[in-house]
């Protein structure tokens, strides 16, 4: 069960990261928060946007530790360190449809977020751990009177805010990103849930008959 758990969960990092490689090829057109901030510390600092991904990760999860480190498990760090690489890797490969100015740049995000969701939808619901991200949001939400929502919208809205001010790329669909992507994620992670309850019925039903 174990190795189904970590294949889904690795290849839900896989499609998360190749999403955000789309969605960076048309980046003019807008992207989510923190992507607008490790494009904005990659275009002034140099490194890569995977790297910046990988340190803003490690970042939240050592808040975390300090806040409510219950939300910290060997999944919130694998997805901290891969994630980033696996997006470097497939804006290396240049592969990916490049950005034509026109409308079509439009289905090309589209593509990416919708990748995305299903990606984050995969590792959450495999069961190795939250990604940092969210795990921050929790451990926010414990330390305040916020809810999860509220938590990540004033996050998320300053992490905006500065990679705005360092120049990152911000437009129409910064704003509609989590509207599109959320519920893509929602539905992915009820599909994929409902898969690994399914196969832990089947081991345990095989367990029990090899039992008997």
């Amino acid at each position: 069960m174990k190795v189904f758990q970590y294949f889904l969960f690795f290849l839900g990092l896989t499609f998360f990261g190749l999403g955000n490689a789309i969605a960076v090829k048309v980046k003019y057109v807008g992207l989510h928060p923190w992507e607008v901030l490790n494009v904005a510390l990659y275009q002034r600092l140099g490194l890569t946007i995977g790297t910046w991904g990988v340190v803003s990760g490690l970042v939240l999860i050592i808040i975390s530790l300090f806040v409510a480190r219950s939300y910290i498990s060997i999944g919130t760090i694998l997805n901290a360190i891969c994630i980033g690489p696996i997006m470097d890797f497939f804006l290396w490969l240049d592969i990916l449809p490049k950005a034509t100015n026109t409308w079509l740049d439009y289905l090309i995000l589209l593509s990416g977020i919708v990748i995305t969701g299903i990606g984050g939808g995969m590792y959450v619901a495999a069961g190795i751990g939250a990604g940092p991200r969210d795990g921050f949001m929790l451990s926010i939400s414990d330390r305040t009177r916020l809810s999860v929502s509220q938590a990540r919208i004033i996050v998320e809205s300053l992490v905006l805010i500065i990679g705005f001010l360092l120049g990152g790329p911000v437009f129409i669909a910064t704003f509609i990103y989590t509207f599109i992507q959320s519920p893509v994620f929602h539905r992915s992670l009820k599909l994929f849930k409902a898969l690994v309850a399914t196969v832990k019925k089947k081991k345990n039903q095989a367990h029990e008959g090899i039992v008997l």
